[in-house]
């Protein structure tokens, strides 16, 4: 069956009103999405490119039989239904055949980022007890020391291991897919463990089957469109932007294997007429510095990012080089995307959206209690959700620890500090932990960034707490400068004196230090914790 349709989104607050979800009792994506396009003649699902300058288009169709082969060859070798995956692969053809593959037998894709080492797989297969894994030869050698993981494919081949494509041309083009009921797992996401572990986010069918609401609503996608979302194929961001959202859509994927270059993203979006684009925050903030009247863009209708909060600076300018809105859009690997712009609202500078339809959501104080009139706290999401994870794999309390009740209904706790307005427009403001309490008063370091990205000198920044003995926390901001400009004491005190002109003049940095990059994790989101941390061991080191 290709999925029921639903009503675009003409007007928020209607949509928001009547939206009820009705799941189905049963969802394999691999034969009620991809199957059913795949009776579509024709019918374009992916458009894989390269820097090599390889270009390569498959249908439905195609995408439907070679997954087929992969679910045979993986049932051949021993694998069943509920059995855990590890899908470590770039972005290639055969990460949507294997992900694909897996749905149709039952099993559950871990999928990786192909940066991991060999310390950081053995605790996910051994954590989730994974027993097959698919890889590039370039990786294989990173399963040495994982006996448990007994069904191994590497694309291009590799010692010990079977070659991925050889063992679909071999393989069986017919497999009876695996009835999945609405509740059961079939995905698993692994956290960046900041925070102790890796969790091991798990996800059910009907999670898959509601993820396509955000790129209904959000991505405003139908059959007719190609997206192309750079997300690494290990996060969730890649699942709901790349395969699940967009496939539930009908709409094609360009998918591209090679490294971030301003120009190249640009000529790519051109050659290839994307009309859909999503990407971080930290390529936006790089691609409004090129000269984009060299790119034809008239494909392009839409852009939206997520991960990292889109500064308004750069919402501004994307808008007025290319004419096309810049949507930003909230979410987590547990709950994936919750709060978002959409193309029929109202963008107000700095939010992140409102909360999806389907979703419900609260801002806390620390006792847990719903605050009202603006007032900052922590996010938390309604239960039950069909979008929302599981739990945590094996680990009933963890999960267990994220939730609260309210007046007598039960909320995800997020970790995220926000602000609602009197529109109901959300506002994020940071994680709790990086949150500067500074003489009284609460700084959210995005407020700061946002204000320094409007000074012609900053590429980028990054505002935290550093410990003071008056005030308790001080804000400090690490700067990368754009070419050009002299990182000296002068430059450090306009940038203070610009903040205190744009924003409250309590939020500006009393120390600036101008840094070359700033730390970030695998797929560019900023890693604020490790400069902060940085400051209080060297305060503690200090007072030693």
């Amino acid at each position: 069956m290709i999925l029921p349709a639903l009503p675009a989104m003409r007007e928020y607050a209607e949509t928001y009103r009547s939206f009820r979800w009705e799941l189905p009792r049963r969802f394999n994506f691999g034969v009620d999405v991809v199957d059913a396009w795949a009776r579509e003649p024709g019918k374009l699902a992916l458009m894989c490119c390269d820097d090599a300058g390889l270009e390569r288009r498959y249908t439905f169709a195609e995408i439907a039989a070679l997954s087929d082969r992969a679910a045979a060859a993986l049932a051949a070798r021993g694998v069943r239904k509920g059995e855990r995956c590890i899908v470590m692969l770039p972005r290639l053809a055969q990460w949507q055949v294997a992900m694909v593959g897996c749905l149709k037998l039952g099993a559950i894709p871990i999928p990786c980022i192909e940066m991991l080492t060999q310390k950081d797989i053995a605790f996910r297969a051994t954590h989730a007890g994974a027993v097959a894994a698919v890889a590039t030869n370039a990786s294989a050698h990173k399963f040495d020391a994982l006996p448990g993981v007994r069904v191994r494919l590497a694309v291009g081949g590799a010692q010990g291991w079977e070659d991925f494509d050889a063992v679909l041309a071999a393989s069986d083009a017919h497999i009876d897919a695996a009835e999945i009921e609405i509740e059961e797992p079939v995905v698993m996401f692994y956290t960046s463990g900041s925070t102790g572990n890796p969790k091991g986010v798990t996800h059910a069918a009907r999670a898959l089957y509601a993820w396509r609401l955000s790129s209904l609503y959000w991505h405003d996608l139908g059959p007719g469109d190609l997206i192309w979302c750079t997300a690494d194929t290990g996060w969730s961001k890649a699942g709901t932007a790349i395969l699940y959202g967009p496939w539930s859509c009908g709409a094609a994927v360009l998918f591209h294997n090679g490294g971030f270059d301003p120009q190249q993203r640009l000529e790519l979006l051109a050659r290839h007429r994307v009309t859909v684009f999503c990407a971080a925050a930290t390529e936006f903030r790089r691609l409004i510095n090129e000269d984009l009247s060299r790119h034809d863009l008239s494909a392009l209708r839409l852009a939206v990012s997520a991960g990292e909060t889109v500064n308004p600076e750069v919402v501004r300018r994307w808008t007025q080089l290319t004419g096309v809105p810049l949507l930003d859009g909230y979410g987590q690997t547990e709950t994936l995307m919750t709060v978002l712009n959409y193309p029929c609202l109202a963008v107000k500078p700095g939010s992140m959206g409102r909360p999806l339809p389907g979703i419900e959501t609260l801002v806390l104080d620390a006792a847990h209690r719903p605050l009202r009139g603006g007032a900052s706290g922590q996010l938390a999401v309604r239960l039950p959700n069909a979008q929302m994870m599981l739990g945590y794999w094996n680990e009933p309390e963890r999960t267990a620890a994220g939730k609260v009740r309210v007046d007598g209904d039960e909320y995800w706790l997020t970790g995220d500090v926000v602000r609602e307005d009197g529109d109901g427009y959300l506002f994020y403001e940071g994680r709790a932990d990086d949150i500067i309490s500074s003489a009284g008063y609460r700084v959210g370091p995005m407020e700061v960034e946002s204000a320094l990205l409007e000074h012609p000198a900053v590429q980028e920044s990054a505002a935290v707490a550093k410990p003071d003995a008056e005030r308790g926390e001080i804000v400090k901001v690490f700067v990368v400068l754009k070419t050009g400009y002299a990182a000296d004491q002068s430059l450090a005190q306009e940038l203070q004196e610009h903040v205190k002109s744009v924003t409250a003049p309590y939020k500006y940095p009393r120390e600036i230090a101008f840094v070359g990059e700033l730390p970030k994790n695998a797929s560019g989101k900023l890693l604020r914790r490790v400069l902060r941390d940085q400051e209080y061991a060297a305060a503690a080191k200090g007072a030693e």
